[in-house]
């Protein structure tokens, strides 16, 4: 299983763009947890704690698809490296200047949310011009997917290392200057700087006029749901039990579901067109969700959990592939933004939607929301199934294939964008 992935990151600057990324992803994904503590730490209530932790949230939910945009028109390192300064400098003044005045405070945590750098949609938009042949960009997706739950599994005990190195203030400092390196390291690298868009047909709709990538949106809305859901619900059944790791335990697992699904996912090559089979994984991974509604003693649970992360990471990669076939041309990056923007607002209906249920019915019934969530998601793409086929069908070309013709450094057989 760890050969494909071996020789993907082999290829020269795989290993570096992987690397940089991630670590410049640790802001965004380590945000709520350092801003709440550090809230809290000056003396401020978990109303206001959250929120900052929601201006941010949602400031980030709007700048990643209006940067991306920016990326696909200006290039990487002419947006990349900037949002990502002022990024950092939005979180400093944040860290700084305290929680006193608020108004200020929300100002510069609103900065800091605006101005993310899109890094993930950069990164999959690089991966064609780094790997050669569409299975080794495929198996990258996968990775890339795997790497998210790494990601949000180590970032919490990065923050916690920050802080009792330091404080919490020193927290916000160190993890977004250590963003700002991962921006960097990204941006300079040849293949950022050489990376050109594709040509784009100008629409004020962008990405979003393709009707396949709103139907993936849709989709993916409601998988953040059920993310955000179990998220609270797993709380609320270690509470139930008095025995709060036990929330650990059933987040923990699900990432190592995640985790395993993905890299066995991405470690064979699959034949046909993605659609079809991204319909059967998100069918599976509602399925797992399902019966965490059962809410069993801890250790079924703790299974369950896991059993109902296998499907995640393998259904977040393919739907990456489906994007780039369905992004009209010139728009990957912006396209892959949305994706992100989607299933984290997703993630926030599903934490808003499933406290009510909790207190009205208990746990079982916050995982059931889950459960509803994965089948909304398997429904938009049953009923949707025109739109992706119909889609499906005009795929002529790709950015790549423009990028292939100025380096010449591509599998030529690598084709899978739609025209606009």
């Amino acid at each position: 299983m760890a050969t494909p992935y071996a020789e993907l990151l082999r290829a020269r600057h795989a290993m570096r763009l992987l690397a940089g990324t991630l670590i410049g992803r640790l802001p965004n994904a380590t945000a709520a947890l350092a801003i709440v503590l550090f809230t809290r730490a000056e003396g401020g209530g978990y109303p206001l704690a959250g929120a900052f932790a929601a201006v941010y949230g949602l400031s980030n939910a709007v700048g990643q698809p209006l940067l991306g945009r920016a990326v696909d028109i200006l290039g990487q390192p002419r947006v990349m490296f900037p949002a990502a300064v002022l990024s950092a400098l939005g979180m400093t003044g944040f860290a700084l200047g305290g929680i006193d005045p608020p108004w200020a405070a929300h100002l510069w945590v609103l900065l800091a949310g605006l101005a993310t750098p899109p890094l993930e949609g950069g990164l999959r938009a690089l991966w064609p011009s780094v790997l050669r042949g569409e299975d080794r960009v495929h198996a990258a997706y996968a990775l890339d997917a795997v790497a998210q739950e790494l990601m949000f599994a180590v970032g919490p005990l990065v923050v916690t290392l920050s802080v009792a190195v330091g404080d919490e203030r020193f927290a916000l400092l160190a993890i977004n200057l250590l963003g700002l390196f991962g921006a960097f390291s990204v941006v300079v690298s040849p293949p950022s700087r050489a990376w050109k868009s594709a040509p784009r047909e100008a629409h004020w709709l962008g990405a979003l006029r393709s009707g396949g990538l709103k139907v993936l949106l849709g989709a993916f809305f409601f998988v953040g749901l059920a993310l955000g859901s179990i998220a609270v619900a797993a709380v609320a059944y270690a509470d139930a039990h008095h025995r709060q790791e036990v929330a650990s335990y059933l987040l923990a697992a699900l990432g190592a579901g995640a985790l395993v699904g993905g890299l066995l996912y991405g470690a064979r090559q699959w034949a046909g067109d993605p659609e079809p089979r991204l319909r059967l994984l998100v069918a599976l991974l509602a399925a797992g969700y399902l019966p965490l509604a059962l809410a069993p003693g801890p250790v079924w649970m703790t299974l369950l959990a896991g059993l109902s992360g296998v499907f995640l990471a393998p259904a977040l990669a393919c739907a990456f592939v489906v994007i780039d076939r369905h992004a009209p041309s010139g728009t990957v990056t912006e396209a892959f933004s949305w994706l992100v923007t989607t299933f984290g607002v997703g993630a926030s209906a599903g934490t808003a939607l499933v406290g009510p249920v909790v207190e009205w019915r208990g746990s079982g019934a916050g995982f059931a929301v889950a459960g509803v969530g994965g089948l909304a998601a398997v429904l938009v793409l049953a009923v949707s199934g025109r739109v992706l086929s119909a889609a499906t069908a005009r795929v002529v070309t790709s950015s790549v294939q423009s990028e292939n013709d100025r380096n010449g450094d591509l599998d030529p057989g690598f084709r899978t964008r739609h025209q606009a």
